[in-house]
């Protein structure tokens, strides 16, 4: 007998790919296409960066920091030896993300609260002003554009579907993480490290090991973004990319695995439709995203699965 972890489970995987398994044969719109290939993209990083706060309690501002890596990987490669090493310079981007993220981590990791949030946003800063001030190699505001993909890649329903199946591949990979061992351990830690650390598990090497992997899946979000906009641009690094990110995690719900995903898909449609009728599309857009914060604090998932819970139990009294 199914637990209802489990169906819970199986109804997303089964929603995710009749949406998105669907929509390009259903729409033969190519905005349509990018519009669900950044869904894809900002999913995949929002439920990353839950890993460090939904999971472990780790607020981190300074996740744009390795979106951007993975993405002036792929755009500085590309730029330098040509179009063939778009795939390998993924791998480089996710090397160096690692490389990067296990520096970091051993300082932002030896402060929490309030103090870790602020480190990891100095260091996002910092990579941001890099970037923008160094211009002849990075292209400084202007980015670097015509960034196309090798081959079949160039094509964007096959680079979709590549997005896809990375994509699908990089959300089963954290779910099984976070019901491994090392997940119980990580909610432990957000819940009582004391009590972790009395029981003899080393707390700041698995923050130092959830800080990797979330910064790992950011990067290949960057990547990927770098593929699917044929461009890239500093503003991969600035706070408001990792605000953004936060953001949907907290309107899809932090408490709940999917959710970041959910909320990543509902905050770019918003700002798509809203973005389409009005010039005043930031105010409106922040309004929506208050009034949201507001009247569902545990997310959009974790009130519906709360207004479920108490129908069920309404039931239940009444027979």
């Amino acid at each position: 007998m199914k637990t209802p972890e489990a169906i819970k489970e199986f109804g997303f995987w089964s929603l995710f790919f009749l949406i998105f398994g669907l929509a390009p044969i259903l729409d033969n719109s190519e905005y349509h296409l990018m519009l669900a290939t950044h869904i894809l993209i900002w999913g995949m990083f929002a439920v990353a960066f839950n890993m460090l706060f939904g999971v472990t309690g780790m607020l981190s501002f300074g996740q744009a920091l390795y979106y951007g890596v993975g993405a002036y990987s792929v755009g500085l490669l590309v730029r330098g030896f040509g179009d063939t090493w778009f795939l390998p310079s993924i791998i480089v981007g996710l090397l160096v993300a690692v490389a990067v993220s296990v520096l970091l981590g051993l300082l932002v990791i030896r402060v929490s609260g309030v103090y870790f949030t602020v480190l990891t946003l100095a260091f996002g800063q910092l990579a941001w002003q890099v970037t923008l001030k160094w211009y002849h190699f990075t292209g400084g505001d202007d980015g670097i554009q015509s960034i196309i993909p090798p081959g079949l890649l160039g094509n964007n329903r096959v680079y979709y579907w590549f997005t896809l199946a990375l994509v699908a591949l990089s959300i089963l990979a954290l779910k099984r993480l976070v019901n491994s061992p090392l997940g119980l351990t990580l909610r432990c830690i957000r819940q009582n490290p004391e009590r972790v650390r009395f029981l003899g598990r080393r707390v700041r090497r698995n923050e130092l090991r959830v800080y990797v992997v979330s910064s790992f899946f950011a990067a290949l979000a960057g990547c990927l973004m770098a593929g699917a906009d044929n461009s890239i641009h500093p503003d991969m690094f600035y706070w408001t990319t990792s605000g953004e990110v936060i953001l949907m995690a907290v309107i899809g719900g932090i408490g709940q695995f999917f959710g970041p995903f959910i909320g990543a898909a509902v905050i770019i449609i918003i700002q798509d439709y809203v973005g389409a009728r009005t010039e005043y599309w930031s105010l409106i857009i922040g309004l929506i995203m208050m009034t949201m914060v507001l009247l569902f604090p545990q997310g959009l998932v974790g009130e519906i699965r709360s207004l479920r819970t108490r129908l069920v139990s309404g039931e239940r009294n009444r027979s």
